[in-house]
């Protein structure tokens, strides 16, 4: 059985990158993997409406249909932390260093067995985690309807630091 494919923050709100080839690669990883189910922590799902809330409102009237249909149609799986993924985010030795935020998600990552997919510069690079850098940008496309949708929601544009 493959692992579960974790995404962060970064990984979602890097389609709407100010760097192309980021952009290219977040919206790939998605287009390529409609349907499958991807893991998120509500805390990353709230990370991204707080960045969105930041932009005016006719931004956000425009981002969040495509964000609203991605979420189901890609069968995205919200979860809270439980117990077990603070413990493990407290005594793992290679999450030492980490923020708070990154060793909660890593924390749930190695509980849930899977592996986290994101273009977060603090967690890239870094083999002894389980850590896939999506970095290839590609040329997938969203099913029709989405598709419009993402091409509207392209009004939203963030910077990496954002994230």
């Amino acid at each position: 059985m493959a692992a579960e494919r974790y995404i962060d923050a970064s990984l979602f709100m890097g389609m709407h990158s100010v760097n192309e080839a980021v952009r290219l690669a977040c919206k790939t990883f998605f287009a390529e993997r409609m349907g499958q189910t991807l893991v998120m922590s509500l805390e990353h799902v709230g990370r991204c409406d707080d960045l969105v809330w930041r932009y005016p409102r006719a931004i956000q009237d425009e981002y969040y249909p495509f964000m609203d249909n991605l979420h189901t149609d890609a069968a995205i799986r919200r979860i809270g932390y439980d117990e077990k993924s603070v413990r493990t985010a407290q005594s793992t030795p290679e999450l030492a260093g980490l923020d708070l935020g990154d060793r909660l998600l890593l924390g749930m990552v190695l509980n849930g067995g899977g592996e986290l997919h994101t273009v977060n510069p603090r967690l890239t690079g870094r083999p002894e985690l389980p850590v896939r850098h999506v970095a290839s940008p590609g040329t997938a496309r969203f099913p029709a309807l989405l598709e419009t949708l993402y091409e509207r929601s392209r009004v939203l544009r963030v910077a990496g630091q954002d994230w």
